[in-house]
């Protein structure tokens, strides 16, 4: 049995050869298993496991793989899933100190819904306190490594999950995003991640758990090392609403518009990514009906715009989840943790302090000009390409300095857009370079038809063990 080629196929391809019986699922998720324990010392993705459990399922399904008949389209297959998501017998603590000791009873739905679908969780993934950094580290499990480059970010929140597929310890894997927080860790960790639009999977079972308008930014979707997997698995998680959602495979690239906005006019993007930007444009170019570039002046205020959105949604301040329906107080948290005495980590304590600024009023209406000005560019027709931030994956440590960068993909969340982060290679260091392809409302299908184009054009996700190979051909 090759090892390595199963660390390599997507789950749609394992799936098949273990109906096909080419395959079992205890091979499969033994491999999966042994990466794992290959890996995670390094990266820190995993924080708890369940082997033993995801062996006896793996056995129960090699079982009921050979009575035939009608079977769950994943059965069998391997996965991970967030932390911060109910998921009976392990812990929810969201990287919070005071919640290290909770143990779930139940499984939020779209847990179980890709356990119905035949899918084993080996395990669950590290997030930041309280999921609302762009780097994943807390006081509970320590941080997470980049799998390309330990001193480098895995990102957030979703950081576990982009960590350990991009490891290639996982096929694919469960996350949320409010602000990025599935296509950062999918583009920093060189995989797919895909943001659906609002109210197409329930968000429910999460904590933090998206209360008033949050539930509209928030979204629940997959990450996974290959594209092909993105609609599969975004129509087990939407149950019911899978119905609403278009086919790739419908898609024609020759009636397709593409717009590629370089920036936001605001936070600048490196050479890197702009360079490889223009290559996918030019890509694609050949197999769309048309191709241009265009900029907006009010993405500059992305921030401004993210923020006033989030703060008028009624949701539970942040500070006040933090201090678990208190507010936390400032001035003795800072002291705490400057005597390294605090459970609470600095990004957290600074959003804290930051959401308690003041906005004007206008960045509200500035949204809704900003929406309907993209919605007239993209048409019945039309995708973005935008950059999912200013930078390869940073250092442990360096978002702090540069604290905004993360409203390239915050602000696709707060104008209800679909987007999905499609790896482009890597640069000269060995780090993934990427793109987020942003469509209408309910066009999820367009934006992962382009993934898929894309991954065809570019290669994909790369293993970090072949980076040495990758890099001296990019």
């Amino acid at each position: 049995m090759n090892t390595q080629r199963l660390l390599l196929s997507s789950a749609t391809q394992l799936a098949a050869e273990l109906r096909a019986g080419t395959l079992r699922s205890r091979d499969l998720v033994e491999a999966h298993i042994a990466q794992i324990q290959r890996v995670n010392p390094r990266i820190n993705a995993v924080v708890f496991e369940r082997f033993e459990a995801a062996r006896a399922e793996a056995d129960q399904a090699d079982a009921r793989l050979q009575t035939g008949g009608k079977l769950p389209p994943l059965l069998g297959v391997p996965c991970t899933i967030k932390e911060n998501f109910e998921f009976s017998g392990t812990p929810q603590a969201s990287g919070m100190v005071s919640r290290k000791h909770i143990i779930n009873t139940q499984d939020a739905p779209t847990v179980a819904r890709l356990r119905a679908a035949g899918a084993i969780p080996l395990g669950v993934t590290n997030t930041p306190e309280l999921c609302m950094w762009m780097e994943t580290d807390n006081r509970v499990y320590g941080r997470t490594n980049n799998p390309y480059r330990a001193e480098r970010i895995a990102g957030g929140s979703s950081g576990g999950e982009g960590a350990i597929i991009g490891a290639g310890a996982s096929p694919f894997g469960l996350g949320a995003d409010v602000g990025g927080s599935i296509r950062m860790p999918a583009f920093f960790n060189g995989v797919f991640g895909h943001k659906p639009g609002p109210g197409i999977v329930p968000n429910d079972g999460q904590h933090p758990l998206p209360e008033g308008d949050v539930d509209r930014y928030c979204v629940t979707g997959p990450l996974a090392r290959r594209a092909e997997d993105l609609m599969p698995l975004l129509r087990i998680l939407a149950g019911p609403s899978a119905a609403a959602l278009g086919d790739p495979g419908q898609v024609s690239l020759h009636e397709l518009r593409l717009i590629s906005v370089p920036d936001n006019g605001r936070f600048r993007v490196s050479r890197a990514l702009q360079a490889a930007q223009s290559r996918a444009m030019e890509a694609l170019r050949p197999q769309l009906a048309s191709v241009c570039s265009m900029r907006f002046k009010r993405l500059r205020h992305s921030f401004e715009i993210w923020s006033a959105a989030m703060k008028s949604a009624g949701q539970t301040p942040f500070g006040v989840q933090l201090g678990n329906g208190q507010a936390v107080p400032m001035l003795p948290a800072w002291s705490r943790w400057l005597r390294r005495r605090s459970p609470h980590t600095l990004p957290a304590l600074a959003l804290a302090a930051m959401e308690q600024l003041p906005l004007p009023a206008r960045f509200q209406a500035m949204r809704q000009e900003l929406r309907e000005e993209l919605l007239t560019a993209l048409g019945d027709d039309g995708v973005l390409l935008y950059p999912v931030y200013t930078r390869t994956a940073p250092r442990h440590g360096r978002p702090m300095l540069t604290p905004f960068d993360w409203t390239y993909t915050g602000i696709i969340n707060v104008l209800e857009l679909p987007a999905t982060a499609v790896p482009l290679g890597l640069d000269r260091q060995g780090l993934p370079l990427g793109v987020q392809v942003v469509g209408a409302p309910g066009q999820d299908h367009r934006c992962i038809r382009v993934a898929m184009e894309l991954e065809r054009l570019f290669g994909g996700w790369r293993p970090p063990w072949q980076t040495t190979q990758a890099a001296a051909r990019a």
